[in-house]
């Protein structure tokens, strides 16, 4: 019995380290390819940076909790000339499972935008 109690020390901590740095690895991924999708689907010839921030919202929604999708924004920008939708996500994981302090998460997606000759 005492060696099972001295096992679990140390192997719970473990446990739930990894599943913490799932979670954080998980939502880091799931930001980068909402904002990455957000930026291509605003930079369609017909829509506007606006309408890819709100797919990027809308994908993260579909793939976590709603609070993760409360700081997104979109851009046009000139990268090389070219003019390029820039949309950002951003978010905060907390650290201790779901309590604790919490850890920054942000993702940028940037596609160059459609214009018609």
């Amino acid at each position: 019995m005492v060696d099972f109690v001295l096992v679990l020390l140390l192997l719970l901590p473990l446990f739930f380290g990894l599943l913490q740095l799932g979670l954080v690895l998980h939502v880091r991924n799931t930001l980068t390819a909402a904002a990455s999708e957000g930026a291509r689907y605003g930079a369609a010839y017909d829509r506007s940076p606006a309408a890819g921030a709100a797919r990027t919202r809308d994908q993260i929604r579909g793939a976590l909790a709603g609070k993760y999708a409360r700081e997104v924004s979109a851009r046009l920008e000139a990268v090389g000339g070219a003019p390029t939708v820039v949309v950002r996500a951003r978010a905060e994981v907390p650290t201790l499972g779901f309590l604790g302090p919490s850890v920054s998460l942000e993702a940028e997606g940037h596609a160059t935008r459609e214009v018609f000759p």
